[in-house]
């Protein structure tokens, strides 16, 4: 079981409270297409991938990247049981979807850069570290299935 402070607790939830979720999500998920190209495999139904305007303007990217960031908000809400919060989840991409799981590690590192670019200089170490400790609880969750 992980352990939260108050200050990873309050800092974790400031951060989803500052940021539009309809343009992170989008803005990461659409950043880790086009940076990590080999992740397009897996959304061959989404239609034109081929180059970055293609992807960032494509309306399935945007809308699946407002699912991450509705998926990271039901972790905010159940900091205390990530794990089985994303159980049916894990299921699905290790099982049906066949989703290479380092991919979570890749979203969650675009995910980072799109926050900090919409925080600025809120975005200090001390906040980093706490995003970036809770992305590494869901990105578990979401690989526990693998293992």
């Amino acid at each position: 079981m992980v352990k939260w402070t108050d200050f990873e607790r309050t800092t974790i939830s400031d951060i989803f409270s500052k940021i539009d979720s309809d343009i992170v999500g989008p803005a990461a998920f659409s950043r880790c297409l086009v940076v990590y190209p080999w992740t397009r495999r897996y959304f061959g139904g989404f239609g034109n991938l081929f180059n970055a305007a293609a992807i960032q303007s494509n309306p399935k990217v945007a809308a699946h990247g407002k699912v991450v960031l509705a998926g990271l908000e039901q972790a905010l809400n159940n900091m205390d049981n990530i794990k089985q919060t994303f159980a049916k989840l894990s299921t699905l991409h290790s099982e049906e979807l066949q989703v290479d799981p380092d991919n979570f590690w890749l979203l969650a590192d675009c995910l980072t850069i799109v926050v900090a670019s919409q925080l600025g200089k809120a975005f200090t170490p001390q906040v980093q570290a706490a995003f970036q400790k809770f992305l590494a609880v869901v990105v578990s969750a979401l690989r526990k299935q693998y293992l």
